[in-house]
C-alpha cells in the first residue's frame, strides 16, 4: 500500500481538486447579503445620523444650523426630561417629550403658574412652543403642551439642556432648591427629579466623566498608539524567538509571568503600608460608594489590599498548575516546537490576523452605520387629543395645518399634540424587525470572517503536516492556496457553521432584551427561567464554537461538508480525549501565560509613564484627568494584539494535533504506512500518550 493520508493531498503533498460543499448554504448567504445591502440602502435613504450628533426639536429641525429659523438657537430644551427615562431612547435617539430649540438653557427655577403672575413671564415664554400666544388658561396651556410646567436651572452638555444637579451638605439640589413644583401647585422633593434624570441621561456627573475621558484621549492618543506598537513589537519578537528557542522561551515566559505577578503583589503591599496612618485611608469601599473620579480609590488601603489578594490568588493558582502539569508541559513544548517550525515555513500566516481584523472592521462599520440610520429614521408623530367624545381622537395630524383643518372644525376642543417618535408607514412599523435582521446579519458575517480565517490557517498548516518531505513537498504559497480553496470550494460550509452560531447568538441577544424588560416584574419563576435559559445558551454557544473550530480543521484537511466534518472531528476528539486534555489545554494555558507576560509588561510600562514615575520622561507624559484611561486602553489593546499573534499559534497547534490523531489512526509507522509527523514530535507525543494511558489504566 502507498502512504496513507487524507484524500485532500496527493503524492508528495500536492492537493487534489476537491468538490464544492454545502452549496445551498452558499446561495442562502449570497441572498442574505443582497437583502442586507437592500436594508442598508433603505436605512440610508430614510435615516439622518445628524440626529445623533446635533439636537433636533420635535418637528425634526436642527438646532443652531445656519440658514434655518433655529440658527440663533443652538441648544435643545426638553419639556419633561424625566420622560427621557424611557428605554425607547436607546432605539430612537429621541426622548418622548416635546422639545424646542432655545438660545440658552434656563438659569433659574420657575413654574408656569408663578411666572404668569409675575414679570418673569416674558422670560418664561421663550421656553414655550414657537408662536405661543397667551390666550388660554393655565390648565389648557399645560394640557396642550404649549409650555413646560416648570423650568429648572440647567447647563448645556452636547448642546442639550440638562438639570444642574449638585449635592450640598449631602442634600441633592438643583440650583438653590431642594424641592420643586410639578406645575399643578404641589411641591415634590428634588430627589424625584434627580432619579428621573439619572435614568434619562445617566446623571450629569456620568456625562462629565465621559467628557473628561474624551479629553484624556485627545491628549494621549499618540502615546496610546506608541504603547500598542510596543505591544505589537513584543508579540512579534516573542513569536520569532519561539521559532528558534521554543523550549527556552516557554520557561522564560513562565518565570517572567511569576515575577511580574510577584512585583505586582510587592507594589500593592508597599502602597498598602505607605497609606498606614494617613487620614481617610481606612475608609471602606462600601462606605465610600461609587465615585466618578477613580483616583479616590487609590487613596484607600482597602483598595490595595484587594489588589494584593487578587494577585496573590492568581500567583498561587499558576504555581500550583505548573507543579501538577510539569510533565505535561514538556509534551506541550514539543508540540509548540513543531508549531514553530510550521509557522516558520508559513511566516505570512502571522500577518493573516490583519486580514481578519480588516474584514471584521468592515462588518462592524456596516452594522453600526446601518443601525444608526435605522434608529434615526423615526419622525415626530402628532395625534389628535380631545377630552370630549370625538371620533377623530388618536388620529394623526399636522400641527402647522391643524388649526385650519376639517378636524379642528369637527372637534372644536381637540388639539394636535406631540405623541411619540416613530411613524405610521409600513417601514416605520418594521424598524424593530430590521434592527434584529441587522444584528443577525452582523453575527453571521462576523462568524463567517472568523471561520474563513480558521479554515485558511488550518489548510496552510495541514499542508505542512501532510508533506512527507518537509519543506520540499510544501506548496509554493500554502496560505494563499488555502485561502483560495476555502473561498472557491467551502464558502457554503463556512456559511453553514457561521449560521448555526449566529442563530444561537441572536437568541442570546433577545434573551438579554427580555431579561431587561422583566427586571421590573416581581415574577420569580420568570426570572429563574430566564437565568436558566441564558446559562444554557451560553454553554451551547461555547460548545458550538469549539465544535466549529475543529470542524473547520477537518474541512481544510478532507474537503468534506460541514456536518460530516463536525461529526468526524467530534468522534476523533472523543477517541483521543486523554490527549486533548494533556496537549490542547496545556498549550492553551501556556499561550495564556504568554499573553499575560506581554500585557503585564506593557501595562507596567504604561503605568509608570502616565503616572509620571519615569524621571527621564516626566515632562513628556501628558497631563490627564484620569491616568487609568490610557493605561486600560493600552492594556486592552495589547491583549487584543497579543491574542491576534497567538491565535495563529493556537490554530497551528490545534491543526497539528488533529492531524497527529488522524495520522495515528491511519498509519502504523511501517515502511508501507509511515507516520507523517516529525521524529521529534513522534518520540515525545507517543511516549507522553503511553504514560497517560498507563496512568488511566492504573486509576481504573
Amino acid at each position: 500500500m502507498g502512504d496513507e493520508r487524507p484524500h485532500y493531498y496527493g503524492k508528495h503533498g500536492r492537493q487534489r481538486p476537491p468538490g464544492c460543499t454545502d452549496v445551498i448554504c452558499c446561495v442562502f448567504l449570497l441572498l442574505a447579503i443582497v437583502g442586507y445591502v437592500a436594508v442598508g440602502i433603505i436605512a440610508w435613504t430614510h435615516g439622518d445620523p445628524r440626529k445623533v450628533i446635533y439636537p433636533t426639536d420635535s418637528r425634526g429641525e436642527f438646532c443652531g444650523q445656519k440658514g434655518t429659523k433655529n440658527e440663533n438657537k443652538p441648544y435643545l430644551f426638553y419639556f419633561n426630561i424625566v420622560k427621557c427615562a424611557s428605554p425607547l431612547v436607546l432605539l430612537e435617539f429621541q426622548c418622548p417629550t416635546p422639545q424646542i430649540c432655545v438660545e440658552k438653557c434656563p438659569d433659574r427655577y420657575l413654574t408656569y403658574l408663578n411666572a404668569r403672575s409675575s414679570r418673569d413671564f416674558e422670560y418664561y415664554k421663550q421656553f414655550c412652543v414657537p408662536g405661543f400666544k397667551d390666550n388660554k388658561g393655565v390648565a389648557e396651556v399645560l394640557r396642550d403642551g404649549d409650555c413646560p410646567a416648570v423650568l429648572i436651572p440647567s447647563k448645556p452638555l452636547a448642546r442639550r439642556c440638562f438639570p444642574a444637579i449638585h449635592a450640598h451638605k449631602g442634600v441633592l439640589m438643583v440650583g438653590n432648591e431642594t424641592t420643586y413644583e410639578d406645575g399643578h401647585g404641589s411641591r415634590k422633593n428634588i430627589t424625584d427629579l434627580v432619579e428621573g434624570a439619572k435614568k434619562a441621561n445617566g446623571v450629569l456627573e456620568a456625562r462629565q466623566l465621559a467628557m473628561r475621558i474624551f479629553e484624556d484621549y485627545t491628549v494621549s492618543w499618540y502615546w496610546i498608539i506608541i504603547g500598542l506598537v510596543i505591544a505589537m513589537a513584543m508579540s512579534l519578537l516573542f513569536i520569532i524567538l519561539l521559532r528558534f528557542l521554543a523550549g527556552i522561551m516557554v520557561w522564560v515566559m513562565i518565570i517572567m509571568v511569576i515575577l511580574v505577578l510577584g512585583y505586582g503583589i510587592f507594589h500593592c503591599y508597599m502602597e498598602y503600608s505607605r497609606l498606614r496612618g494617613e487620614a481617610g485611608s481606612d475608609v471602606s469601599l462600601v462606605d465610600l460608594g461609587f465615585q466618578t473620579d477613580f483616583r479616590v480609590y487609590l487613596h484607600l488601603r482597602q483598595t490595595w489590599l484587594a489588589f494584593m489578594i487578587i494577585l496573590s490568588i492568581l500567583e498561587v493558582i499558576i504555581i500550583l498548575l505548573l507543579i501538577f502539569l510539569r510533565k505535561r508541559i514538556l509534551i506541550a513544548i514539543a508540540l509548540i516546537k513543531e508549531a514553530s517550525r510550521a509557522v516558520g515555513y508559513v511566516m505570512c500566516s502571522l500577518l493573516y490576523p490583519l486580514v481578519t481584523f480588516f474584514l471584521l472592521c468592515l462588518c462592524i462599520a456596516y452594522w453600526a452605520s446601518t443601525a444608526v440610520f435605522l434608529s434615526t429614521s423615526n419622525e415626530a408623530v402628532y395625534k389628535i387629543f380631545d377630552d370630549s367624545s370625538c371620533s377623530l381622537t388618536a388620529k394623526t395630524c399636522n400641527p402647522e395645518t391643524f388649526p385650519s383643518s376639517n378636524e379642528s372644525r369637527l372637534c372644536p376642543n381637540a388639539r394636535c399634540q406631540f405623541a411619540f417618535y416613530g411613524g405610521e408607514s409600513g417601514y416605520h412599523r418594521a424598524l424593530l424587525g430590521l434592527q434584529i435582521f441587522n444584528a443577525f446579519m452582523f453575527f453571521w458575517l462576523a462568524n463567517f470572517v472568523l471561520a474563513l480565517g480558521q479554515v485558511t490557517l488550518a489548510g496552510a498548516f495541514a499542508s505542512y503536516y501532510w508533506a512527507l518531505r518537509k519543506p520540499d513537498d510544501l506548496p509554493a504559497f500554502p496560505l494563499f492556496s488555502a485561502f483560495g480553496r476555502a473561498l472557491r470550494y467551502h464558502t457554503g460550509s463556512l456559511a453553514f457553521g457561521a449560521l448555526i452560531l449566529a442563530i444561537v447568538q441572536i437568541i442570546r441577544v433577545i434573551l438579554e432584551y427580555l431579561d431587561q424588560r422583566l427586571k421590573a416584574a416581581e415574577n420569580k419563576f420568570a426570572k429563574c427561567l430566564m437565568t436558566c435559559l441564558k446559562c444554557c445558551f451560553w454553554c451551547l454557544e461555547k460548545f458550538i464554537k469549539f465544535l466549529n473550530r475543529n470542524a473547520y480543521i477537518m474541512i481544510a484537511i478532507y474537503g468534506t461538508n460541514f456536518c460530516t466534518s463536525a461529526r468526524n472531528a467530534f468522534f476523533l476528539l472523543m477517541r483521543n480525549i486523554i490527549r486533548v486534555a494533556v496537549l490542547d489545554k496545556v498549550t492553551d494555558f501556556l499561550f495564556l501565560l504568554g499573553k499575560l507576560l506581554i500585557v503585564g509588561s506593557v501595562g507596567i510600562l504604561a503605568f509608570f509613564f502616565f503616572t509620571h514615575r519615569i524621571r527621564i520622561v516626566q515632562d513628556t507624559a501628558p497631563p490627564l484627568n484620569y491616568y487609568w484611561v490610557p493605561i486600560l486602553t493600552v492594556i486592552v489593546g495589547s491583549y487584543l494584539i497579543a491574542h491576534g499573534f497567538f491565535s495563529v499559534y493556537g490554530m497551528c497547534v490545534d491543526t497539528l494535533f488533529l492531524c497527529f490523531c488522524e495520522d495515528l489512526e491511519r498509519n502504523d509507522g511501517s515502511q508501507e504506512r509511515p507516520y507523517f509527523m516529525s521524529p521529534e514530535l513522534r518520540d515525545i507525543l507517543l511516549k507522553g500518550s503511553a504514560e497517560e494511558g498507563k496512568r488511566a489504566e492504573a486509576e481504573e
